[in-house]
């Protein structure tokens, strides 16, 4: 099939959780088959190079990318316009017109949505408008990001408050229009279809599409070697708002009750572009903050423990994932462990307040025989459910489907 793959991010290299599912979606669609065409804006012309990669691996038979307005000018359109900043952060009236000359001379069985952002190209489209028959249209919303949005909102105060409600609010409007207009929908897990059926619209072409995670890449080491004192590990793009939130409360609530008993603990805060407050972390001793790094997995091998103390979330957590692959054991609020099937107590420990997750994390460092049986058993789980084949049957079946081929 010919497959039209709108992505709001140039999806590679895959080192964040769009990216990665997005980027895992189209090398498995190509590896079936299938003929991808992507279009994508582009923030950086550093990220040109990335959608070189895309064809020179033959993933994307062809590529087009746009140059966005300066971030400003965007979101103030929006402001203007009453529109969602989600939306407008994404949108260029140059991709718009490429995409439209494309569809048009070419046979396009299907499009396919990275993040609800894109749905405006479809929305926007006066080719699609005039066809009897158009392609089918397939939106990844990957989380329910309107809910996110509300969680900034209860946990942020004015005028941020105010901006994240109006926030919540369009995407919500939005996201509704694009569950009525796309044939099939796709969130991330169970857990956010039912919120999406809850909050948005209760309708029957919303189902699940999970992530997987690639074990060739993300493995355990061979040997594990034996730290002098525990190692903590939280990876992750440190400007973003939930990392941000989960490590510095991590920090100001639970480090100094850990310390007390392993005063040469060390926490590791792997990940790019670490903001001011995370920065402000390196200061309070036993605490590192790598800022980018070339190869993550080495921190997930040298670890005992990797912490996921999430308030603030929408979705699978890919580190988690991650983290399950490299048999590290892992501690996290349920929150963290939302939408992967895991059984708290075996095969990761849940903590709910900070005492519990303080309990949790010195429990497994006086126990490594039992953390080391946690993370076995985490890495069963992966290699037994989280395949990417597996992961994407439903995407796949659907293409296959004689609805579609008829």
């Amino acid at each position: 099939m010919n497959i039209v793959v709108l992505s709001h991010r140039v999806p590679y290299p895959p080192n964040k959780g769009e990216k990665i599912r997005t980027f895992n979606q189209i090398k498995f669609l190509a590896s079936q088959g299938h003929e991808i065409s992507l279009f994508s804006p582009y923030d950086n012309d550093d990220e040109l190079i990335h959608f070189k990669s895309l064809q020179q691996q033959n993933i994307c038979q062809s590529v087009s990318h746009f140059s966005l307005s300066a971030k400003p000018l965007r979101l103030l359109k929006g402001l203007i316009k009453g529109q969602s900043l989600s939306v407008a952060n994404f949108y260029t009236e140059n991709l718009q017109a490429d995409f439209d000359r494309f569809i048009s001379s070419n046979k396009i069985d299907a499009i396919i949505c990275s993040a609800s952002s894109m749905a405006e190209y479809i929305f926007k489209s006066d080719v699609l408008k005039s066809m009897a028959k158009g392609p089918l249209l397939i939106m990844d919303f990957m989380d329910v990001d309107s809910d996110k949005w509300a969680q900034y909102k209860r946990s942020s105060h004015f005028p941020m408050s105010w901006i994240y409600n109006r926030e919540h609010k369009l995407l919500s409007h939005f996201e509704r229009k694009i569950a009525n207009r796309f044939n099939i929908c796709y969130l991330i897990a169970q857990a956010e279809v039912d919120l999406f059926k809850e909050n948005i619209i209760n309708s029957n072409n919303i189902h699940v599409l999970g992530n997987g995670l690639d074990s060739t890449v993300f493995f355990p080491p061979k040997v594990k070697k034996a730290n002098l004192a525990p190692v903590l590990l939280f990876t992750g793009v440190m400007d973003y708002k939930p990392n941000v939130d989960a490590v510095v409360w991590f920090v100001d609530k639970c480090w100094q009750s850990f310390t007390a008993k392993y005063p040469e603990a060390r926490f590791i805060i792997a990940g790019m572009n670490p903001n001011s407050e995370v920065l402000a972390l390196k200061t309070i001793p036993g605490i590192e903050v790598t800022g980018f790094v070339e190869d993550i997995l080495p921190y997930y091998h040298s670890a005992d423990v990797f912490i996921a103390p999430f308030r603030l979330a929408r979705g699978v957590q890919n580190k988690v994932l991650q983290a399950f692959s490299c048999a590290l054991p892992v501690v996290s609020t349920p929150m963290g462990a939302e939408g992967i099937n895991c059984t708290p107590g075996k095969d990761v420990l849940i903590a709910s307040d900070v005492s519990d997750f303080v309990e949790k994390i010195t429990f497994l460092s006086e126990n490594q025989d039992l953390a080391a049986d946690i993370g076995k058993r985490a890495l069963r789980l992966i290699e037994q459910q989280y395949s990417w084949e597996g992961q994407l049957s439903p995407i796949v079946d659907l293409l296959a489907s004689p609805v579609v081929n008829k």
